[in-house]
């Protein structure tokens, strides 16, 4: 990515038991632009990495695709971090 921010498919936070068909919903979503998508395993509603970003910082929810580092993370305020 051109904003020197490496794309990741999910946040370093969060453990990295996506199921493939999950991982692929983000990309597809990505790909086509989404802010979000419906992930076929849980039905929630997720936000892109992309759409994350888009809101130029972290806000500390713990979202799955976060772009932002473990730091920025913690200094937003996330509870938890590497369960």
């Amino acid at each position: 990515m051109g904003c020197g921010i490496a794309r990741r498919t999910q946040s370093p936070a969060v453990p990295t038991t996506l199921q493939a068909k999950t991982i692929r919903a983000h990309d597809e979503a990505e790909e086509r632009g989404d802010e979000a998508y419906l992930d076929p395993e849980t039905r929630l509603y997720v936000m892109t990495a992309t759409a994350l970003r888009a809101r130029g910082v972290c806000c500390g929810s713990g979202c799955r695709h976060c772009p932002y580092s473990l730091e920025e993370q913690r200094a937003a305020g996330r509870p938890t971090i590497g369960r």
